[in-house]
């Protein structure tokens, strides 16, 4: 356990953080699931909107280093090429 105060009050923010980014991770993997969900029905147009704001909400988690920036515009790019290859 920490010993000084402010190592307790860093404890107290760390832990806040941290079920913050548990829940965005979450709902990040949600998104993706169900992105891929559309993929798999191959509903393109619904696809492709929701693809707009799958991009944005991952970004939005980028931009709060919640998630790697590069991953994000991995991941964004593989669905985009997915949705893309749809007949």
């Amino acid at each position: 356990m920490p010993v000084h105060t402010a190592a307790y009050k860093s404890l107290r923010s760390d832990i806040k953080k941290r079920k913050r980014n548990e829940l965005v991770k979450s709902e990040l993997k949600t998104r993706i699931k169900k992105l891929e969900s559309l993929i798999r029905e191959k509903k393109k147009d619904e696809a492709q909107k929701y693809l707009k704001t799958f991009s944005a909400r991952y970004m939005k988690a980028a931009s709060k280093h919640i998630v790697h920036k590069k991953t994000v515009s991995r991941k964004i790019s593989r669905m985009a090429k997915r949705i893309n290859a749809i007949n």
